[in-house]
């Protein structure tokens, strides 16, 4: 019996690609060829790289085969942004192979280990990450340092731990981590728009990006000219994204923010947990060598609304990562 000596002798399956058709049988439980009956008989780790195009990956029936996939604890990996078939592009196409490679290497070493982090299965975390680019001109832009690493970081650990996460990035940040939804932006207007495109379903939304106070009010649409001396610009506000999500989120979802701070790192957190209203806030001491922007420590203190706050430290990326996302699930939980 072929499909069985398979499924019994293998340590993990990576199906690459996983077409929209396949993810619903595999949902369905169909045996008619060799893959499935193996996949069926097979109860280890299992590693699927969908590749559609962008309708059949955002249609209902294959978002919910994917949630029903992740329920029963199997690794999605992709799918990515770019070209897709018939000069397409979008959301779809199949994760890079050092992607899955990483994908499919640490899934086998959690299996191996024993490790099952999965307290965040069938949740959905939307995590925005990086700076926004206001744009002056076709050439400039006002823009900040952020790197993007605390959000992706967030993306990272959110996904390990089993949760849908939609990663909304800014422009001139590190690589998008592999198996993540990420959705490429540049003003705070789109991020704005995408982070919105998925509240109705998010059970939590970090805000971990660096999003501009103000961009020009009149964008030039020809380069500025050296020639014609210093441009008077006149600034005005970009939408106060957390702000409006501590209004708009839906009842019971957790929403996490960012305060970026130079001076009374401690005070300024506390009260714009209060002013944003946020569940969750982390306030990051920035403007010097070893924290913030760029860096891979933080200087940080956590300030949450029950009042079981953390006072300033050092943290890596990776643990004020780690710490919100315990904190997300202890409150959906």
């Amino acid at each position: 019996m072929l499909h069985v000596c398979f499924a019994h002798e293998t340590d993990l399956v990576v199906v690459v690609p996983a077409t929209a058709h396949l993810l619903a049988r595999l949902v369905t439980g169909m045996a008619d060829d060799l893959l499935t009956s193996i996949l069926l008989e097979y109860s280890g780790s299992l590693v699927v790289v969908p590749a559609m195009h962008t309708g059949m990956w955002e249609h209902p029936a294959t978002r919910g085969n994917v949630a029903v996939l992740r329920e029963r604890g199997v690794t999605l990996c992709g799918p990515a942004s770019g070209a897709l078939a018939h000069g397409d592009e979008g959301l779809g196409r199949m994760a890079e192979p050092d992607d899955i490679l990483a994908t499919a290497s640490s899934t086998l070493a959690r299996s191996r280990s024993g490790e099952t982090p999965a307290d965040l299965t069938s949740r959905t975390i939307v995590v925005t990450a990086g700076p926004t680019y206001e744009a002056i001109d076709p050439v400039r832009f006002l823009g900040n340092r952020s790197s993007g690493r605390m959000g992706v970081a967030v993306a990272v650990e959110a996904a390990r731990r089993g949760a849908r996460v939609h990663l909304v990035l800014g422009p001139g940040t590190v690589a998008p981590p592999p198996g993540v939804e990420t959705e490429h932006v540049t003003s705070a207007e789109q991020m704005h728009a995408a982070v919105y495109s998925h509240l109705d379903a998010a059970d939590a939304v970090v805000m971990a990006a660096a999003v501009a106070d103000f961009r020009p009010k009149r964008v030039s649409p020809g380069k500025l000219k050296k020639d014609d001396g210093p441009p008077e610009l006149i600034l005005e506000p970009t939408p106060d994204i957390l702000r409006e999500l501590g209004a708009a989120r839906r009842p019971g979802s957790v929403l996490v923010g960012f305060a970026a701070e130079t001076d009374d790192v401690e005070a300024a957190g506390s009260a714009k947990l209060v002013a944003k209203g946020v569940d969750i806030l982390v306030a990051n001491e920035v403007g010097r060598p070893g924290t913030g922007f760029g860096s891979e420590t933080n200087h940080a203190a956590i300030f949450d609304a029950t009042g079981d706050d953390v006072p300033l430290r050092d943290w890596t990326k990776a643990e004020v990562a780690t710490a919100i996302v315990d904190r997300i699930v202890a409150r959906l939980d």
